[in-house]
């Protein structure tokens, strides 16, 4: 099993001076950290415009700045909007952080999930999936050598030599952002890597692992010339201290990235408030204290606890078959200080357990091979685009109804 670590670069309010700086050299610091401990991966998203829940516009120069202070941990797009960007442009910058990285980029790609950020540039809900799929089939000559074109209904490049070149020959590893199970199943049959940015049972991921597997090795599409990458990764609430207790505690904040994608999720085309109009920390707050248990529940479901507990939970998905599993660390006003003392003491008493895994290894490979023929799963129980971890947030009016 391998671990990633994952950032939205959340900044809840009230925000004074110096808060987005703070944000981005902690944030630093932390991927220092997890790369000294053997972290494999490091996930970074790209978001516009999300007030408090996401930071982070341009993941490519932040990758950049820790591709300098890294050695060996992965630097993973998770994602790059291929909505909101020019094919040309999204190349261009996976091969310089290819080669800034000495050949550590995972190229993960979506496409943004609300108008709020959508519109701006000139995209909408209904097309986005055309538009992520024809930027997909423009991208994968530019990593050729010698010049390449694209004449399509939403880009047109004449033919140009894209430079520089990535050094990972024929490109970075694959992947999709993933929320629901159709997605994955869709990430599947293109032969992407799943990034399930969901939060979800150790029975829900087995019966995502079956539709993921089934749809690459039985009904593969891919949709351009290049490497599938069957992987799948699935993101934990996340947070390791001496006792179960402290661990909650330090975690007080960790529901917020999920509350936040909830109460959005219930506006027409999940369109974010009209900026300044809600202070989402304050709407937080108020929920916890109006649904304590609901709070509590949430945080028993994570990777949140001791060494011991946090080995007994990922010993169950171990048996799903996960092949990563992204740890959710920063979120809400959880303290860059518990952050570090986390990632290694998590490293040092939880990880060796899991870092070699032959039996599942071996799993892989007669599942890709065809000699293990899994079974077609009835997924209809783990639809729910938010898991059954979530915590349920019905939305003020006023925010639900405000302009994207």
């Amino acid at each position: 099993m391998k671990f990633g670590i994952f950032y939205e670069l959340q900044l809840p309010r009230p925000w004074v001076a110096g808060d987005e700086l703070r944000l981005y050299q902690d944030a630093l610091t932390q991927l220092e950290t997890a790369d000294r401990c053997g972290y494999d991966y490091a996930w970074v998203v790209e978001h516009h415009f999300l007030e408090e829940y996401s930071h982070s516009p341009s993941p490519e120069s932040f990758l950049a700045a820790a591709s300098q202070r890294t050695r060996d941990i992965r630097l993973g797009h998770g994602i790059f909007q291929l909505t909101t960007n020019h094919p040309a442009r999204v190349a261009e910058r996976v091969a310089v952080l290819d080669l800034l990285s000495r050949g550590r980029v995972e190229f993960g790609r979506g496409e943004s999930a609300s108008i709020t950020e959508l519109t701006p540039f000139g995209r909408d809900m209904e097309t986005k999936k055309e538009v992520f799929e024809e930027a997909v089939r423009a991208i994968f000559p530019m990593f050729k050598d010698g010049g390449s074109e694209h004449h399509g209904k939403y880009f047109d490049m004449p033919l140009r030599n894209v430079v520089p070149k990535p050094v990972q020959k024929p490109h970075p590893p694959l992947w999709m952002a993933c929320s629901q199970l159709p997605t994955i199943e869709r990430a599947g049959r293109n032969g992407f890597g799943a990034l399930g940015f969901q939060f979800v049972s150790a029975d829900a991921a087995h019966a995502w692992v079956h539709a993921y597997y089934n749809a690459i090795t039985k009904r593969l599409k891919k949709l351009a010339d290049y490497e599938i990458n069957p992987n799948m990764a699935l993101v934990s609430f996340f947070m390791c201290a001496r006792t179960d207790e402290e661990a909650r505690a330090r975690a007080d904040g960790a529901t917020f990235f999920q509350f936040a994608l909830r109460y959005y999720g219930q506006g027409q085309n999940r369109a974010r408030p009209a900026p300044g109009t809600v202070n989402m920390w304050d709407e937080y707050n108020r929920w916890k204290r109006e649904n304590p248990e609901a709070q509590e529940a949430a945080l028993r479901g994570g990777l949140i606890g001791s060494p011991e507990t946090i080995a007994r939970k990922l010993r169950r998905f171990r048996t799903s078959h996960i092949d990563q599993v992204i740890l959710l660390n920063q979120a809400g006003k959880n303290s860059h200080e518990h952050i570090c003392e986390s990632l290694e003491l998590f490293a040092k008493e939880v990880m060796p357990e899991f870092r070699k895994d032959p039996e599942h290894d071996a799993w892989k490979a007669g599942v890709m091979s065809g000699a293990i023929q899994l079974e077609e799963i009835d997924t209809q129980a783990f639809t729910d685009r938010y898991g059954k971890l979530a915590v349920n947030v019905a939305p003020a009016k006023s925010a639900a109804t405000a302009a994207g």
